[in-house]
């Protein structure tokens, strides 16, 4: 689950994925990260925070790191919130870039429509409530489409 500082949507992916994988008894493994390096070892954005615990998911635990060319090697799907941070990716991850790995979070909700999870950053708490409630829909498609494969 990737963003810009990974402190707002992409540890939200993660611990909302988190805890639908446990809730399926699924082995999987998830992670975040970011595209740039202005938050790296702060905790998640205290409002993703307030709204996963409004949700019943503590993320407070969560640190921001930027994405690398290794996490191609560690993942088999990589999501990115928005279209410019799939941009950002193919620049970070370098000649470990591999394209068939990298997708739209909410092209598993709306699949070829390219939509963008907006970035809450700039915006009231409202914005959470919203980016948390399309990143629930998008980990409830990746449960129903993959689970199934991993069984």
């Amino acid at each position: 689950m990737v963003c810009l500082g990974n402190i707002c949507r992409s540890p939200l992916a993660e611990g909302i994925m988190e805890q639908k994988i446990e809730l399926a008894g699924l082995n999987w493994i998830v992670d975040s990260a970011g595209t740039n390096g202005y938050h790296a070892g702060e905790a998640p954005h205290r409002l993703s925070q307030k709204v996963a615990l409004l949700n019943g998911i503590d993320i407070s635990g969560q640190r921001a790191r930027n994405i690398t060319g290794n996490d191609f090697d560690e993942f088999d799907i990589i999501y990115a919130m928005a279209e410019d941070v799939v941009d950002e990716i193919k620049w970070r991850a370098g000649k470990k870039f591999n394209a068939t790995k990298v997708k739209l979070l909410m092209n598993e909700v709306y699949p070829g429509r390219n939509i963008d999870v907006p970035d809450p950053w700039y915006g009231p708490e409202p914005g959470y409530h919203k980016v948390f409630e399309m990143i629930d829909k998008a980990c409830d498609k990746i449960i129903e489409h993959y689970a199934l494969l991993s069984k």
